[in-house]
């Protein structure tokens, strides 16, 4: 029987017990050889400043292959809207019969870019990194500090810039409200200067973070460039990194963080290691507390499968 799931349906499971292992793994899954993951189908509205992405994969040895479309409507916020929607299909890999729609409207897309953030940033950060800026305080800023929060090894403190000073004043009071440390700063470069660690979540399309601002050992994870156009670091800030570790290298350079300088021949992407094998040890990730190490993110379609896998995990636990 198939499985249909709103999105208060997806709210009530125990997703997020299952979530980590699965994204860690699909990152590994795309080194190891295990995911078949075509090219991303990407649609721009430039008149409604908005963007739909439809991502579809498959993981060897897994019982379901995952189609997704997740949209960016970037307006919504000030209509009382959430900028994201869509939904997620399993499919059987055995029979081509659907086997479940999660209806969730963008919220397992914005989930599982949590924990892979978290996973990323966790994974190229010194050790001793407690203090972390966010730049953004949309929705996925949100979802990157619970995320962090939920699979560090230590309490973390958080501090949040945004274009809008008042909008980000509010986030930092909601999520202190919700138990975390989160203090707005008014200035984005004294922001990035003082942070441990950066996690840029804009949808910007021109640089923000100046490469003035990083000092040596911090670690930016990258997560707003996820589409053609779309730039939040200056390509200063890349040419001071010991270390870009990308989540898939052919779709990094072409919609992701690094396609800038790769599309002007300043940066060779196949110097850029997969998180991947960086997560599973066959390739270093920082070598150096004083190295700058950045995380290119551009969501790939393991990471909507692993989502997928976890809420189906989940409804079976919930059924027994």
């Amino acid at each position: 029987m198939m499985i249909s799931l709103t999105l208060d349906d997806l709210k009530r499971l125990p997703i997020a017990a299952f979530a980590v292992d699965a994204i860690r793994d699909a990152y590994v899954a795309i080194v190891d050889g295990r995911a078949n993951i075509p090219p991303v189908g990407y649609l721009r509205l430039e008149a409604q400043n908005a963007d739909c992405h439809i991502k579809y994969g498959y993981i060897a040895g897994d019982d379901v292959f995952v189609v997704k479309i997740a949209s960016g409507f970037y307006n919504n916020p000030r209509r009382g809207l959430p900028s994201s929607n869509g939904m997620m299909i399993a499919i059987s890999s055995d029979t081509g019969q659907v086997v479940a729609t999660l209806y969730d409207e963008g919220w397992l897309t914005d989930l599982r870019t949590g924990f892979g953030g978290a996973i990323a940033t966790l994974a190229l950060c010194r050790r001793d990194s407690r203090s972390i800026a966010i730049v953004g305080s949309g929705t996925q800023a949100r979802q990157q500090i619970r995320a962090l929060s939920a699979i560090a090894q230590h309490p973390l403190t958080f501090r949040n810039w945004g274009r809008d000073g008042a909008r980000a004043k509010t986030f930092a009071s909601e999520m202190t409200a919700e138990g975390f440390s989160v203090k707005a700063e008014p200035d984005l470069a004294t922001l990035c200067a003082t942070a441990d660690a950066i996690i840029t979540t804009t949808p910007s399309a021109a640089p923000i973070v100046m490469a003035e601002w990083v000092r040596p050992g911090t670690h930016i994870t990258a997560l707003g460039a996820d589409a053609p156009g779309k730039q939040e670091l200056h390509l200063d800030l890349l040419s001071r990194a010991a270390v870009i570790a990308v989540d898939h290298r052919a779709q990094c350079a072409d919609h992701g963080e690094i396609a800038t300088a790769v599309a002007a021949g300043l940066l060779d992407p196949s110097a850029c290691p997969e998180l991947g094998a960086i997560l599973n040890g066959s390739q270093p990730g920082r070598t150096a507390d004083t190295q700058i190490t950045i995380a290119d993110l551009t969501g790939v379609a393991t990471q909507d499968i692993a989502i997928v896998r976890a809420a189906l995990q989940a409804v079976k636990q919930a059924s027994t």
